[in-house]
């Protein structure tokens, strides 16, 4: 693996993150939101940094275990390809996954308890996004992955982390941004900071990621003009602070139907 591209992709992310920020400070949605907010040390600590590199690690035992079994001959097709070809395949491909299961999520009650996590914050932010139950994050990631890492060349599997963390930082950030017919292709926070309202008359809306065009695809698409969310999170329930508090949570008794 070219280490040119490891270092690219770390340095980049950080970059991101700190431009997504100040973008945030100078342009806010939601003003007076602020950057060190309720739960910042839990979403960059433990679900950012310390999560994301235990679930790396385990993900990538799982598709050791699998990787044995497929043939050699199955190599190589895909990984023929140009890079850009491969990303570009990887990304349509993934995200029209992940649009389906993410409907599902709040559809069926057992994923929903896996995934109610990510809408738990009151802030919504660049970093918010980073904040999702381990189980649904394997799930999503092993899916994700494993083809990748069989199939494509390895640093496909870098850019494609690469974009997934910009993009997800970027959906979430609270930036007033207005990107007109691109948002009808190209999915960004104007739509998608609607699916984190805490609003009981916009249910079941923006469940895309990178391309917008599922939901209009789709019919769950959402984005009024003069109209802003006047609240986030989960409404009616008092949702646990610590990582390892949320995490358990998921699996509690008296857990309720979505």
């Amino acid at each position: 693996m070219n280490i040119d591209i490891v270092w690219f992709t770390f340095v980049a992310i950080a970059a991101s993150a700190c431009v997504l920020i100040f973008l945030e400070w100078r342009y806010p949605y939601a003003k007076g939101q602020r950057l060190f907010r309720k739960g910042f040390y839990v979403d960059f600590v433990w679900y950012a940094i310390l999560q994301s590199y235990v679930l790396s690690l385990v993900i990538y035992g799982i598709i050791g275990i699998v990787r044995p079994h497929v043939a050699p001959e199955d190599i190589g097709v895909f990984r023929s390809l140009p890079l850009l070809a491969q990303l570009g395949i990887a990304i349509l491909v993934h995200d029209f996954y992940i649009y389906w299961f993410h409907r599902l999520q709040h559809a069926v009650p057992f994923l929903w308890r896996i995934h109610e996590a990510h809408h738990s914050s009151h802030d919504v932010d660049w970093l918010s996004g980073s904040r999702s139950h381990p189980t649904e994050i394997l799930i999503n990631q092993t899916v994700e992955f494993l083809p990748l890492v069989i199939f494509a060349s390895p640093e496909v599997v870098l850019l494609k982390g690469f974009v997934d963390a910009v993009w997800g930082m970027y959906i979430h950030a609270n930036i007033d941004v207005s990107t007109g017919w691109l948002q009808y292709i190209i999915n960004g926070p104007e739509m998608h900071r609607w699916h984190h309202a805490d609003d009981e008359h916009v249910t079941n809306i923006n469940f895309s990621t990178k391309l917008a065009i599922w939901d209009w695809m789709f019919g769950t698409a959402y984005l009024p003009r003069h109209r802003k969310p006047e609240r986030y999170g989960i409404g009616g329930e008092e949702y646990p602070e610590s990582y390892f508090q949320q995490t358990v949570y998921a699996f509690r008794a008296d857990q309720r139907d979505k």
